[in-house]
């Protein structure tokens, strides 16, 4: 996976499949202090000390379509090659909780990705599960987050037996995800292009 979107992808279906009914999924691009941190939990079946130890396994895989599991490995690997750290914690009947941190300048970091489409692709895939993302960006010390949060719950609740898939409801949650995720992205930009000017002056 080379985009770090597909690896939040993988973690959430990782969660599903887990029995999960509520997944919260943070990304934060810290510009002050260079980092990139990923943070997701979920209230599914979690997992005792002995495969928690082997997780990160490339052998090692709770699914049945497949031999091996790659996603928690490579993610792991990309992080400590980008002077980031992983970690994973979990408590069986009670779920897990992945932190993964990268430096965000490191040359070899891979990119985010479509983080607004991968989120549409959970919420409309798994409508059953309450789904919680931000997205937040420290642009500047001293100067308030961009912060960008998506709570599929009080959608749900408003559209009844509406399915999400309905076209209209589903164009809404796309731009929604996609002014949010933009808004915080413009903001990183913003921020980028007047620290180059500043360098320049």
């Amino acid at each position: 996976m080379r985009e770090i979107a597909l690896h939040l992808l993988d973690i959430a279906e990782n969660s599903v499949t887990a029995g999960a009914s509520r997944v919260e999924m943070l990304v934060e691009e810290d510009l002050v202090a260079d980092q990139l941190t990923l943070v997701v939990q979920d209230n599914g079946k979690g997992m005792d000390e002995q495969l928690l130890r082997r997780v990160t396994d490339p052998f090692v895989t709770s699914r049945t379509t497949r031999k091996v599991g790659l996603g928690l490995p490579l993610l792991k690997a990309a992080a400590e090659a980008c002077r980031g750290r992983f970690q994973l914690s979990s408590t069986p009947g009670q779920g897990t909780r992945l932190e993964v941190e990268f430096q965000r300048s490191h040359i070899d970091r891979m990119p985010l990705g479509d983080l607004a489409g991968t989120w549409l692709t959970l919420v409309v895939g798994f409508p059953q599960i309450h789904w919680l993302f931000h997205y937040r960006a420290r642009v500047q010390a001293g100067q308030a987050d961009e912060d960008f949060t998506f709570d599929n719950e009080p959608i749900k609740q408003e559209l009844g037996e509406i399915p999400l898939t309905e076209p209209s409801i589903l164009a809404f949650i796309r731009e929604l995800l996609q002014e949010g995720v933009g808004r915080v992205q413009q903001a990183i930009t913003q921020s980028e292009a007047q620290a180059r000017l500043n360098r320049s002056i």
